[in-house]
């Protein structure tokens, strides 16, 4: 078995280019599901049943259902069901982001659960409404408690945006699969993509370490 790097060096500044698309996916598919699930998460401490139990079914199909399904399902079956195309880029936010919310919602839950009840109730008994309550009392707690689930969460959807490439965007793993079958040589330019995903992981992990370390010293 022989490897030679040097054959790839070429299509570097190619395969690099594939972090704008695998960011652009990543981040509006975050921001998405981060609402939604915000969303959810009330509609699951809610006392209105209808609203409750729709968050517990959509969880359980989202959590349920391969998210690979999820893509081309949406990627492939709008056209037939509408008429109208779909792009790559919204078939993948929305993909992404309804999956993502199914498990952010959860993560959220349980973060407003655990926030001490005294002080919703202090807060109630004050006068405060529920949006102001939950916003500038209940939220900010949570946050503090869930940070670290969300970074998980954000690190699996950077390594899922890979899923991308079934659908024909040029991401990081695509361009470094075009790149092997044009030289025929696959274990070079895959492990260089390899190597690219660790550092944006280990780049959000770090960075998620120093947030949460500013916001300890800010109690």
């Amino acid at each position: 078995m022989t490897l030679d790097f040097s054959q790839i060096v070429p299509s570097i500044p190619y395969i690099l280019g594939g972090i704008l698309d695998t960011l652009k996916f990543t981040l509006l598919s975050a921001f998405f599901g981060f609402i939604w699930g915000t969303i959810l998460s009330l509609f699951k401490i809610s006392n209105i049943k209808p609203l409750k139990w729709f968050a517990v079914v959509y969880t359980s199909i989202f959590r349920g259902t391969p998210l690979i399904l999820q893509l081309t399902l949406i990627y492939f079956s709008v056209p037939q069901l509408t008429g109208y195309d779909i792009s790559a880029l919204a078939a993948g936010v929305l993909a992404f982001g309804l999956n993502s919310a199914a498990y952010i919602s959860e993560t959220i839950r349980g973060g407003i659960l655990a926030v001490d009840k005294g002080q919703r109730e202090a807060a109630i008994a004050l006068g405060v409404p529920y949006r102001r309550m939950m916003l500038d009392i209940i939220f900010p707690q949570a946050l503090k408690n869930i940070l670290p689930a969300l970074v998980n969460e954000s690190i699996a959807l950077l390594k899922e945006s890979a899923l991308v490439s079934v659908i024909g965007v040029t991401d990081i793993l695509r361009r470094a699969n075009i790149v092997a079958a044009e030289k025929f040589i696959y274990f070079e330019p895959l492990l260089f993509a390899g190597l690219i995903y660790y550092v944006m992981v280990m780049s959000l992990t770090w960075g998620a370490r120093g947030f949460e370390r500013r916001l300890r010293r800010s109690d």
